[in-house]
């Protein structure tokens, strides 16, 4: 199945439709769900994002809220950068630590985490790009719990990461946190899919 990189106002069903396929679109995107995230360190989850993901997202605000075409719009243009755009993989990668107090100290150690995000290829390091819709570090160095990365790709890296048995390593170079996960083949044959076919 050949990805999809953006959503359009076509794409969202109105809510009764929607109703009637809820079930089973969340069940079926939660499957994919399942070989699109990593754990790295004992703090932190990645969740690689795609059409799917952010087409759920979307209708599902919109149901819970039980939005019309203008919340569409406005939910469709905050999420579609997070749809992969054919030469890269985007990622929200949360800090998640259950002890608010616990939680607080360690954020406030973390800045600029969002920049310190890697996928190596083989050995060849792409570094992330975080998203630019805001700034998710704080003026005093305080980290959000959640952010949001894209990891650029060369057609010679896509067509590495492609190849069966790659090893693909995730990882946060952090000063604060310095930690790498090998991506499972299930999980790096799921995210191959996010790439365009052939040079975009």
């Amino acid at each position: 199945m050949t990805a999809r990189h953006d959503i359009t106002s076509a794409d969202i069903l109105p809510l009764a439709e929607y109703a009637k396929v809820r079930d089973e679109s969340r069940r079926r995107i939660a499957a994919r769900k399942r070989n699109r995230q990593v754990e790295v360190g004992p703090f932190v989850t990645f969740y690689f994002e795609c059409y799917d993901t952010m087409w759920l997202q979307i209708q599902e605000m919109i149901f819970i809220e039980k939005g019309g075409p203008e919340m569409a719009a406005g939910e469709i243009e905050a999420y579609n950068p997070l749809v992969p755009k054919g030469r890269e993989l985007v990622a929200t990668f949360m800090i998640e630590i259950d002890d608010a107090e616990r939680r607080r100290r360690v954020l406030a150690t973390l800045g600029g985490i969002e920049e310190a995000a890697f996928v190596e290829v083989n050995g060849e390091r792409i570094v992330a790009a975080p998203e630019t819709d805001q700034d998710r570090t704080t003026a005093e160095g305080k980290a959000s719990s959640v952010q949001f990365v894209h990891f650029p790709f060369t057609d010679a890296q896509i067509a590495a990461f492609r190849a069966p048995g790659a090893k693909v390593v995730l990882g946060l170079s952090h000063p604060a946190y310095s930690h790498m996960a090998v991506l499972p083949e299930a999980v790096r044959a799921e995210l191959a899919g996010d790439f365009a076919d052939g040079p975009t």
